[in-house]
């Protein structure tokens, strides 16, 4: 028999540790959360059992049990989420981001009985929330748990995190793809690509569970999709546009109305139940806009919503969106983008058919595209609305005029407020997340701590020769232009001179790096803290940043450069996981 040797074993070992094991780990996550999405789903259907399922059964009930039910379960969920779990309220996206950012991956136990309970029962009761986000904040608190049980890394943790939110949202959908995806897009935005393939076991297992138990179907049948003329992408441009200030007016109402809800002389345990009652008074009226809204999506998809229907269920839905998640009930905004969409898309359809000479339009296949580019404009994750729709329908043909339409939808959004709903609710709380970090963190890390000294820098009549000469030799071929008493007056990059590297009949004789630099460029003082230079990295895209004294802004002081700056960052996030015993070199 031969002896395996020490390499050997170690090899073993670290295969293992860092391949075999999170793979198993995956799998038995995927399992959990898919399992948790079936019970979510029974419990949806029991509350559709002993209460009401569509519009027209909600016509035939009493009207004070229309205005009961929707008020005592704001009430239920009310009291369960003052007493025993805050984190239960709103969409549970932003709080699952939050854990990531700032806990580690902690989230609580208790989290997965309770965030099912209660927003089964606030969907089954009427209010206008989604599934898909509670569904999410259950499988990552199921990924939460075992990677607490095998008391994993921090990194880990978070990773496990990940893969609960995707194979929850996976197994809702019984889209794979769409749950891998918005995990990787929407948080982890800094994922590493080794962390990809267990994101896509999980999400792969939580459909198979999902699938063996509730069986294969797609969870929406439009209409048979087609693009009729490529002019119509001109119409879908159009759409996404609108489906941008359709987002913005949902985003404003979520987190505008709370401030709103904090003037009222109630509890907070109270304010679900009123809530819930002002949404059972617009039911009343339109009983289409309660609970998740599927019905009427279906309808839209197929061509039986009329266009002025349509135009007052776009508004009603954000309005009772709004009141549900900014009185403090549990429930995502997921589903509601899509009704809104549907509806919005319904009526730019309807008015293409009606004022343009193109035949054969329907408004239907509008109402479909309209679903994806409002979850775009809404969550800023176009790629993962692209997929779900596809996910949802099997039609390969909705993926183009998707991709035109989610894209503008976007556009607006960052261009008229930034932020995404999730991150909209986490600034509403002080928390500033960008790209996947917390930036609370670097408040009290000053820039005059880690930037560097001037080593090399021009003149504004230094040559062009020499400055070339200085690029090709200097390993950070970025200079500040600094004239004779120490004052910056501009930027010069490699990018200034490739142009002229490359096309030598457009240098003129005498060129000096004053006819090259940018000039005014974007400074930091050195008194400023990291969380404003992690902003103007993020935004900006830029390498450098010129630091400048905080007596004289045109005096440079030092250079802050961004790979400096995320090792000061990454430093920060282990000495804070350390000294909160969290960690990352333990198992």
């Amino acid at each position: 028999m031969r002896l395996v040797s020490e390499p050997e074993k170690k090899r073993h070992v670290m295969v293992w540790k860092d391949v075999v094991f999170p793979i198993l780990v995956s799998l038995v996550i995927g399992v959990g959360a898919g399992t948790g999405a079936v019970f979510f789903h029974y419990l949806l259907r029991l509350g559709d059992l002993l209460l009401w399922t569509t519009p027209e059964e909600i016509a035939k009930v009493p009207l004070w049990v229309r205005l009961l039910v929707p008020t005592g379960a704001g009430l239920f969920a009310g009291i369960i989420i003052s007493k025993w779990a805050p984190e239960l309220k709103g969409p549970g996206v932003p709080h699952v981001m939050k854990a990531l950012a700032l806990e580690g991956g902690r989230i609580r136990h208790r989290v997965t009985l309770l965030k099912s309970f209660v927003t089964s029962t606030l969907i089954s009761a009427g209010a206008s929330v989604g599934r898909e986000g509670p569904i999410v904040q259950i499988g990552a608190s199921i990924g939460s748990s075992i990677s607490q049980l095998f008391s994993m890394s921090v990194e880990r943790k978070r990773l496990a995190v990940a893969c609960g939110a995707a194979a929850g949202l996976a197994a809702t959908f019984q889209a794979p793809i769409a749950g891998t995806m918005f995990a990787v897009e929407i948080l982890l935005f800094d994922l590493e690509v080794s962390y990809m393939s267990n994101i896509v076991i999980s999400a792969v297992t939580g459909t198979v569970v999902a699938r063996q138990i509730l069986g294969t179907r797609a969870t929406i049948h439009p209409a048979n999709f087609a693009l009729i003329s490529h002019w119509e992408l001109l119409i879908y441009l159009t759409l996404g546009v609108a489906s941008g200030v359709a987002s913005l007016m949902l985003i404003w109402g979520l987190y505008r109305l709370p401030g709103l809800w904090s003037r009222l002389p109630f509890p907070e345990w109270a304010k679900p139940a009123l809530g819930g009652f002002l949404v059972a008074v617009m039911g009343l009226f339109l009983p289409q806009i309660l609970g998740v809204g599927y019905g009427e999506i279906l309808k839209a998809l197929n061509g039986h919503v009329m266009v002025s229907a349509a135009i007052i269920l776009l508004l009603a839905k954000i309005v009772a969106t709004s009141i549900c998640i900014s009185s403090g009930m549990s429930g995502g905004i997921f589903a509601p983008s899509l009704f809104i969409g549907a509806m919005l898309g319904t009526v730019v359809g309807s008015l293409a058919v009606a004022f343009l000479p193109i035949p054969g339009v329907n408004p239907a296949y509008y109402a479909l595209v309209g679903m994806g580019a409002v979850v775009s404009g809404t969550t800023l994750a176009p790629m993962t609305a692209v997929l779900t729709i596809f996910e949802l329908t099997y039609t390969y043909q909705v993926i183009l005029p998707l991709m035109v339409a989610c894209i503008p939808s976007l556009i607006i959004v960052r261009l008229f407020h930034g932020f995404s709903v999730y991150e909209t609710k986490l600034l509403s709380e002080g928390i500033h997340i960008v790209r996947g970090h917390e930036v609370n963190r670097l408040r009290d890390m000053r820039v005059h701590d880690f930037m560097v000294p001037v080593t090399e820098y021009v003149r504004p009549d230094t040559p062009f020769c020499e400055l070339v000469d200085m690029l090709e030799k200097s390993a950070f071929p970025h200079f500040p232009v600094i004239d004779s008493q120490g004052r910056l007056v501009g930027v010069v990059t490699i990018r200034d001179v490739r142009s002229l590297l490359v096309h030598r009949d457009k240098r003129t004789p005498g060129l000096t790096a004053k006819n090259l630099m940018t000039p005014d460029p974007v400074t930091i003082r050195e008194d400023d803290n990291l969380e404003t230079a992690f902003n103007i990295f993020a935004e900006k895209g830029f390498s450098f940043l010129p630091v400048v004294s905080s007596k004289d802004p045109r005096k440079v002081v030092g250079l802050l450069k961004e790979r400096e700056f995320l090792n000061a960052y990454h430093e920060k996030l282990v000495k804070d996981r350390i000294f909160s015993g969290l960690s990352p070199l333990s198992k």
